[in-house]
């Protein structure tokens, strides 16, 4: 009976999570220039992996903050510095390479990959930092 006491506080942060999970999305969509959807519809796996490994650059992070977060707006504003971190990751990566457009766009796995571990690797460590 004690779990379904909690079910309504699961739901009400499992949809702020997923919400700006979506919100996350959306922004690095709109952040890069290439388009990763049709990209990743067409075969790229460049375009996948680095996709991928921003999806869960963001995630390890916000996972992290629904588990130690106080209060929901607690883990709400973990959150939202969770996704401006993977943000900067894109920008600071796109200016090392300044070929990963292109190298993304055709298809080049290393640029994809490069790109998705280093917002793997930040996102753990930002993960990591959130244990307060």
């Amino acid at each position: 009976m004690a779990l379904l006491n909690n079910l309504p506080n699961f739901l009400l942060y499992f949809a702020v999570a997923i919400a700006l999970f979506g919100a996350f999305i959306f922004l690095y969509l709109h952040l890069t220039p290439y388009p990763e959807l049709k990209l990743i519809r067409q075969g790229n796996l460049s375009a996948t992996f680095a996709l991928l490994g921003s999806m869960l650059g963001f995630a390890l992070p916000l996972a992290s903050a629904i588990a130690h977060s106080v209060s929901l707006l607690d883990m709400l504003v973990w959150g939202l510095v969770a996704l401006a971190v993977q943000a900067l990751v894109y920008l600071l990566v796109s200016r090392l390479l300044p070929e990963l457009r292109d190298g993304i766009h055709e298809d080049q796995t290393a640029h994809g990959l490069f790109l998705g571990g280093c917002a793997f690797c930040v996102g753990l460590i930002n993960a990591a930092c959130m244990v307060y």
